[in-house]
């Protein structure tokens, strides 16, 4: 469990390389950018829910200010499924350079070599020192990319690996080859507020004292922050051409 900023969070969803909409909505949120990085004059803290990367034009920028800002302690982190494939790929291992990581490895292999090493080391370091999801507020808050279940909060499993990245996947795929994921959202019935993205929807989506932020940014839709304890949304609008079909029907 990672201790609380005493003025509160905001929680930022999938920003998937849209740099420009992310440095917009934090100035929104009131965050100076006075150095290389958002900080916020009452103490508040960003809190991002992982896939920073892949099929927005500035991958690298957002990679450059989200470990900047966890190395200073001054943001928290957890990962999405794009930023653990990522590290895969860094790693040197078999992926498939599809699904928008083809943007991103397109940016970091237009480097020099000496500037890759640096962008690899500092995203290797910033995942693997993020925990799988956050418990924030003494477990008043949960940030999870994709979701969690009430009876997985403090367990770390394989299982609960593949459903915090991946959401409740059935092993079946839509036709257009999107997995189908049951909607585990309207069984929730924790006391604890769920902030999640991974699935995008049109707008905010709150059920059961969970929350999706995931409005689509990358898909022409919104890049969306949830202000934690106030329990307020602020979205910035896409730059991005819209595309309907990758939102979710969940209603």
């Amino acid at each position: 469990m990672v201790k609380q900023s005493a003025q509160g969070f905001d929680v930022i969803g999938d920003i998937h390389g849209c740099y420009d909409e992310f440095v917009l909505l934090t100035k929104e949120l009131g965050y100076q950018w006075n150095t290389d990085i958002p900080l916020h004059s009452e103490g508040r803290k960003l809190v991002f829910l992982g896939d920073l990367t892949d099929r927005g034009k500035n991958s690298l920028a957002v990679i450059d200010t989200v470990s900047k800002l966890v190395s200073k302690k001054a943001a928290f982190y957890c990962p999405g499924n794009h930023c653990n494939k990522l590290y895969r790929f860094f790693k040197g291992n078999k992926v498939q350079i599809t699904h928008g990581l083809e943007t991103t490895v397109a940016e970091y292999s237009s480097l020099s070599n000496d500037k890759q090493a640096l962008v690899r080391e500092q995203f290797m370091k910033l995942y693997e020192n993020a925990p799988l999801y956050l418990v924030l507020n003494k477990g008043k808050l949960v940030v999870a990319h994709a979701g969690i279940r009430e009876k997985d909060i403090g367990k770390h499993s394989h299982h609960v690996k593949t459903f915090v990245l991946y959401g409740d996947i059935t092993g079946e795929v839509h036709p257009n080859g999107s997995p189908v994921r049951r909607d585990w959202a309207q069984h929730y019935e924790g006391k604890a507020t769920i902030v999640y993205g991974h699935t995008p929807v049109k707008s905010v989506r709150k059920v059961n004292n969970t929350y999706n932020i995931d409005t689509g940014v990358v898909f022409g839709g919104a890049l969306t922050a949830f202000r934690y304890p106030q329990y307020e949304t602020l979205s910035i609008p896409s730059s991005m051409p819209y595309i309907e079909e990758k939102f979710s029907t969940f209603s």
